[in-house]
């Protein structure tokens, strides 16, 4: 009974998770995580390729903003526009990689020291509360939290992550508002829209599966 017990509570925090992305109530509030990290996709990759961060926004109805200066064609744009769908699921895939080698606290440290990084970009006030409360959840975790409660708050947050960002793509794909990520995609590459909704979605799939197998290795 007890080994029957810590099996199912290893995978304990992929529920938490499917429930916190997949049930409405909890989606609003879930989906700010999400967008967190999708923001912090495009920073990184406006920075990498030589482009100069104006500022980050994070919006009451859980979307986000990152503005940046540079060409406004060429690889580094395009890669500053597909970054946001490719970090959440990077990020969780990543954090998937550090637990299975036992690199929890790299995790949850490193985790801590991104939101921090993000707070001297942040231009709304809304978006300054979102990054300040992931802030004080990691670092809470990071400093008091017991070796079992990292861990499975590790794992809840790479799988959020991971789901969410996958439940973020099926929806941005059936919105045509002509200023998502993947409008801007196409007038960059003028590559159809379908192809790269496609393409992300395959990366999100693929991180997941990667994820699982690193974590859970038959």
């Amino acid at each position: 009974m007890n080994s029957y017990w810590q099996q199912w509570t290893h995978y304990l925090p992929i529920v938490v998770a499917i429930a916190l992305v997949v049930l409405r109530p909890l989606w609003p509030l879930t989906r700010h995580a999400v967008t967190l990290a999708h923001e912090a996709g495009h920073a990184l990759a406006a920075i990498a390729t030589g482009r100069r961060l104006s500022g980050i926004r994070l919006h009451t109805d859980s979307s986000g903003l990152t503005l940046s200066r540079g060409r406004a064609r060429g690889p580094g744009m395009v890669l500053t526009a597909a970054a946001g769908y490719l970090a959440p699921s990077l990020l969780g895939l990543a954090g998937g990689v550090l637990i299975a080698t036992d690199q929890l606290r790299v995790l949850i440290w490193g985790a801590f020291a991104l939101i921090v990084a993000m707070v001297p970009f942040i231009r709304n006030v809304f978006g300054l509360l979102v990054v300040v409360a992931a802030a004080v959840l990691f670092g809470g975790v990071a400093f008091y939290g017991s070796p079992s409660l990292q861990l499975h708050f590790g794992y809840v947050a790479i799988w959020i992550l991971l789901f969410g960002n996958l439940r973020t793509i099926v929806e941005a794909s059936r919105t045509r508002s002509g200023t998502s990520d993947f409008d801007q995609l196409r007038a960059l590459t003028h590559l159809p829209r379908v192809l790269w909704v496609a393409l992300l979605t395959v990366i999100s799939v693929a991180a997941g599966v990667l994820a699982w197998r690193v974590q859970y290795p038959t």
